[in-house]
């Protein structure tokens, strides 16, 4: 006899005698789900029922558990993957559902995408291994009652996915950049309206992909070229940036922060564009420089290793756990020239006196850092990169007040919205005379490919293979 389950329009036998199972990676024994899909599963609730983070979520689940670094990456990859890609997997499963996939339980929900995202894009994983895990999983996590669903929609998923055409690019760029590139409507209209839809779209597929495993070499302890050879030894496509001076592209797999030069102070892992916000700023030896919001602390580190001994640098942060991060990098890099202090940077600052250079890396909508936070394009909403800025112009005018005549203040983002770039930038110089803008030929000539006409430094994933960017510097008139 069969039943109809409520929600997919399709009917089902209550007692499933399906075919052998082909177990893909990290596949469980008997009944029980693989600990790595119900690690993911949970990770994945988490983010979207509670906004979690996923990478600080994902950090945590793993430090503690006990599965080995095959289904750790296993693991990553479910959840970044299912992230990246929930914008398709939910327009393919609407076709076999009879309601909006938001109004179901939020675990069921979860658990239809993430056994969608082995289905669709998991060569090691059989699609039957697929649903049968995914079955398992929602019975471990107590959701008996949606075994029947997922079961169905997944397996009907797997066997009509390819009859489904999805939206072209040049009919339906909006449609697109939504159904088959995975953005929210807000984001896919405003990346049309600043890009055009070839760029838009080829921006989309890069956020798409995992980015490099990218690392800076601490010019302290030893040179570019020395690390490079050093590196090559365990990571064989190893080679240099582009752009960034001290920078290392060491491929797509892997862990560097687990590598014994890591450990040892060797190298800090930071991707190209961050890097480069350093060059922008141009740090010299012995100077004194501010770090207004310097957690986890990639840049203020950098800093630290160009101004040497001689120089230092103050990192402010609000929170004193992310404190806490830059302190510990800072050890283990050996800086004793960097120290720090729990400050609201949108807050007065002139009693810490005044400093050669000051950075301003506000926070942002993150959109330029989709690649590794894939998370971000579903937890920002139309209207936050307006309130972000209004933060950003506060932290910008109070940094502002620390830069000693004829100083550098230098404002960045991981954004690509004007509202949280260029109209910062131009309502700081409308208010403030005493700043004007440094002149093109004044910047690092490595530089030069990134500068707009006005010489802002500007990342973009498709084109650089690095995070998307945006920096500007200012002089402060003597």
């Amino acid at each position: 006899m069969q039943d109809e389950l409520l929600g997919t329009g399709v009917p089902i036998r209550r007692k499933h005698r399906g075919r052998p199972i082909m177990r893909g990676p990290g596949s469980g024994r008997g009944g029980a789900p693989t600990r790595t899909r119900l690690l993911a599963l949970r990770a994945l609730e988490r983010v979207q029922r509670a906004g979690a983070f996923a990478d600080l979520l994902l950090h945590s689940l793993l430090g503690r558990s006990a599965l080995n670094a095959a289904d750790r990456a296993f693991a990553t990859d479910l959840v970044y993957g299912t992230l990246r890609w929930r914008g398709r997997i939910d327009h393919l499963l609407s076709h076999f559902l009879d309601r909006d996939l938001e109004k179901l339980e939020p675990l069921v929900a979860t658990a239809l995408r993430l056994g969608a995202y082995q289905i669709l894009f998991s060569e090691r994983v059989p699609p039957e291994a697929a649903v049968d895990e995914s079955v398992r999983c929602v019975r471990a996590a107590g959701a008996e009652r949606a075994t029947g669903l997922v079961n169905a929609v997944l397996r009907r998923l797997a066997r009509e996915h390819t009859g489904i055409a999805l939206p072209a690019l040049e009919s339906a760029p909006l449609e697109h950049l939504t159904h088959a590139l995975s953005l929210p409507p807000w984001i896919a209209a405003r990346w049309l309206e600043l890009f055009g839809a070839e760029q838009a779209a080829l921006l989309a597929q890069a956020c798409n992909q995992p980015p490099p495993q990218t690392v800076r070499a601490n010019r302290r302890a030893l040179s570019r070229d020395a690390l490079l050879a050093e590196l090559r030894e365990r990571f064989p496509d190893a080679r240099p940036c582009r752009h960034a001076v001290d920078g290392i592209v060491l491929g797509r797999r892997g862990n560097p922060a687990l590598d014994p030069g890591f450990l040892a102070g060797q190298f800090s892992v930071q991707d190209e564009a961050s890097q480069l916000v350093i060059a922008l700023l141009d740090p010299q030896p012995g100077e004194q420089v501010l770090d207004t919001c310097a957690a986890p602390g990639g840049k203020a580190t950098a800093i630290a290793e160009r101004v040497g001994d001689r120089g230092g640098v103050l990192a402010l942060d609000r929170h004193l756990g992310r404190s806490d991060l830059v302190r510990r990098a800072a050890r283990r890099l050996q800086l004793p020239n960097l120290r720090c202090a729990e400050r609201d940077a949108s807050r007065p600052l002139a009693d810490l006196g005044l400093f050669d250079r000051v950075l301003v890396d506000a926070p942002c909508s993150g959109l330029g850092t989709l690649r590794r936070n894939p998370d971000a394009r579903w937890r920002i909403g139309a209207g936050d990169p307006e309130k972000l800025a209004e933060l950003q112009r506060a932290i910008l005018r109070s940094a502002a007040d620390s830069v000693r005549p004829g100083g550098t203040l230098v404002y960045s983002t991981c954004t690509l919205l004007p509202e949280e770039n260029e109209l910062v930038v131009e309502g700081f110089l409308s208010e403030r005379g005493d700043f004007q803008g440094a002149r093109r030929s004044a910047l690092p000539a490595a530089l030069a490919p990134l500068l707009d006409e006005r010489g802002h430094l500007r990342t973009l994933p498709q084109r650089d293979d690095a995070d998307g960017f945006f920096a500007a510097r200012f002089e402060r008139r003597a």
